[in-house]
């Protein structure tokens, strides 16, 4: 259930994305022609449309749900909405219904006052949308908001109001801008201390990893400057990089991200390459440390060995065998089969626990001892929880 939950995750957020590419130039030419803000237009699109694959968009082209109401002479559809079969109104172009979403609410006087907002004000906007009874759903302005933080919908707003650059490589999908940072070239350099780094060579300035702001920063630059550089709160800033807190100074060259990441990731998958720790992966694939945790039955104090595969955007089909479970079968010398750079025993069985079982029965299931699965799963105690993941090793 969590996997298809997931799954259903994913493909949505690339519903969203591609319905950003397909309609934030109409939103933002709406907003320098009416002054509607554009990230209040999209979201409201995404919304109504459900990214644009809604049954009333696909018959009508109606991004907004507008409905006919007695002035309306142009083309109609029936729809079930708040009651069976009422009446929507049906454009020939997409390009007609973001005009007439614009003038439906320019020229109303119930959403007149909307205008007179600073239209760098989305909040603003999205609780007058719901003030002035544009939609039924108590929760409407709280939706509207979500997707604008969540998809940086106020970026296209401040390109429309020429407070950020058109050209802007922030809203570049990050599989046509960049190549995978684990395929960049690596560059050599001094460090203050004298000693020769070697490092990934990534864009200067911002950019784009798995549609979230980032940038590179070396070894030994303050986190305080790039918080004033970006005007992010220094706490914000961390959080987005899944720190609670850190040193005053970077300890070594990473990826900052300026955006909360995403709770899936752009590739299906990441093999762990060696001494690369799961914040190291989280970082370098724009996915949340939680996420990947919840991803793959992971807990924070867990380091997966090298070789293994994380999932990025569903779960996985069990938990990956981790350094420690690595290190102890070699001391109890147990029988591997070389793959690649790491040994892994020939044959497991992984089982998933189910109710009432306990380490006992699983035990007598499989014909091997109970002290066993816990050296195999690293296990702290005898509990168990269903749904866990335990690796079986047969004789």
């Amino acid at each position: 259930m969590i996997a298809t939950s997931i799954r259903m995750l994913a493909q949505k957020g690339e519903d969203v994305v591609a319905y950003i590419a397909s309609y934030k130039d109409l939103a933002m030419s709406e907003m320098k022609r009416t002054g509607l803000p554009a990230a209040i237009k999209l979201a409201q699109g995404i919304h109504e449309t459900e990214a644009g694959k809604s049954d009333l968009v696909k018959k009508s082209n109606n991004h907004f749900g507008i409905k006919c109401k007695s002035a309306w002479a142009g083309g109609k559809v029936f729809h079930d909405d708040d009651a069976r079969g009422e009446c929507f109104r049906s454009y020939n172009r997409p390009e007609d219904s973001y005009m007439d979403h614009s003038d439906f609410l320019k020229n109303s006087q119930r959403y007149a006052f909307l205008f007179d907002l600073d239209p760098t004000d989305y909040e603003g906007w999205a609780f007058g949308l719901k003030k002035a009874g544009y939609a039924t759903n108590v929760r409407y302005s709280q939706v509207l908001i979500r997707i604008i933080k969540e998809y940086n919908l106020q970026d296209y707003t401040l390109i429309a109001m020429g407070k950020l650059p058109g050209s802007d490589p922030l809203l570049v999908s990050a599989s046509s801008m960049l190549p995978s940072p684990k395929k960049l070239d690596k560059a050599v350099f001094d460090d203050p201390a004298g000693e020769t780094v070697i490092e990934p060579t990534y864009p200067s300035g911002q950019f784009i990893i798995n549609n979230t702001k980032v940038i590179y920063a070396r070894a030994n630059t303050a986190w305080l400057s790039i918080a004033e550089q970006f005007n992010i709160p220094m706490s914000r800033l961390w959080d987005f990089n899944d720190l609670e807190n850190d040193d005053d100074i970077l300890q070594k060259g990473q990826l900052i991200y300026l955006q909360r990441k995403r709770k899936v990731g752009a590739s299906e998958f990441h093999i762990v390459q060696n001494k690369e720790s799961l914040y190291d992966i989280c970082q370098l694939e724009g996915i949340r440390y939680e996420s990947l945790l919840e991803l793959n039955y992971l807990k924070g104090n867990m380091q997966p060995a090298t070789g293994e595969k994380l999932y990025l955007q569903s779960n996985g089909p069990s938990r990956p065998v981790l350094i420690s479970e690595q290190q102890n079968r070699m001391k109890s010398g147990s029988t591997y089969a070389a793959v690649g750079s790491l040994t892994h025993p020939q044959e497991y069985t992984t089982h998933l626990v189910s109710t009432k079982e306990t380490l006992y029965s699983i035990s007598k299931k499989y014909g091997v001892d109970r002290e066993k699965i816990i050296e195999w799963n690293s296990l702290d105690d005898m509990n168990l929880k269903i749904g866990q993941s335990l690796i079986i090793y047969q004789r």
